[in-house]
């Protein structure tokens, strides 16, 4: 029985903390991290202020706590659709449609959650700043890893800079979620589509197996 007692302890521990970073996430994409605070979510959630310290300790494991949530949403929406598509370039192209998608669906309600709160740590060394840059170059990492394997396959010019591609890809991506974000402007997001395909077709070996610029709709 005591076994069972703290067993239901500890799975409404974990049900509680997943509802206070569901929160987080999205209060830390429009105001950043900054922007929590352990009471702010006690009495936005009902819980009691001495039982949301007990799961996190400190705002600053707050952040970071907040920070690896986003990170996990962000695999399950950008990264993990592509893990299933044979490597090539159009995982590639499907990585960087997926990012769009990710953005313009706002599932984080200020856009790129890492490019709101990156914008407000990249000069604060620190825990925090340290999980952002690490999880900035996980990205960059995996997207060179893809451009990569998709010169492996033939489909990507063997002198292409995996390096410089990946910071062109991603400078296309995140120019379009602060425009989108800042002027209210979704056409930014048909224009990075299309700077994306152009680039890559500029890469490959063969520009037919890049698929046509979508049709913009009315």
């Amino acid at each position: 029985m005591a076994g069972e007692r703290k067993d239901n302890r500890i799975e409404r521990g974990n049900r509680t903390r997943q509802l206070v970073l569901d929160r987080t996430v999205q209060i830390a994409s429009v105001e950043g991290l900054e922007g929590l605070s352990l009471g702010r979510l006690a009495g936005e959630l009902e819980l009691s202020k001495s039982g949301v310290f007990a799961l996190f300790g400190s705002k600053e494991e707050l952040q970071l706590a907040t920070v690896r949530a986003a990170i996990r949403i962000y695999a399950q929406y950008v990264v993990g659709p592509t893990l299933d598509i044979p490597p090539g370039l159009d995982r590639l192209r499907q990585l960087c449609d997926n990012w769009i998608a990710y953005s313009q669906q706002r599932v984080f309600p200020g856009g790129c959650f890492f490019y709101s709160v990156t914008a407000e740590f990249d000069a604060r060394p620190g825990p925090v700043r340290d999980a952002l840059a690490r999880a900035r170059r996980s990205w960059l990492d995996f997207i060179e890893t893809t451009i990569e394997e998709a010169r492996a396959a033939g489909e990507v010019a063997p002198d292409t800079d995996a390096p410089q591609l990946a910071f062109e890809l991603v400078s296309f991506l995140e120019t379009a979620n602060a425009e989108s974000v800042l002027h209210d402007d979704p056409s930014s997001y048909a224009k990075a589509t299309k700077a994306v395909r152009s680039r890559l077709r500029w890469a490959a070996t063969d520009p037919s197996l890049v698929p046509p610029d979508p049709t913009p709709t009315a």
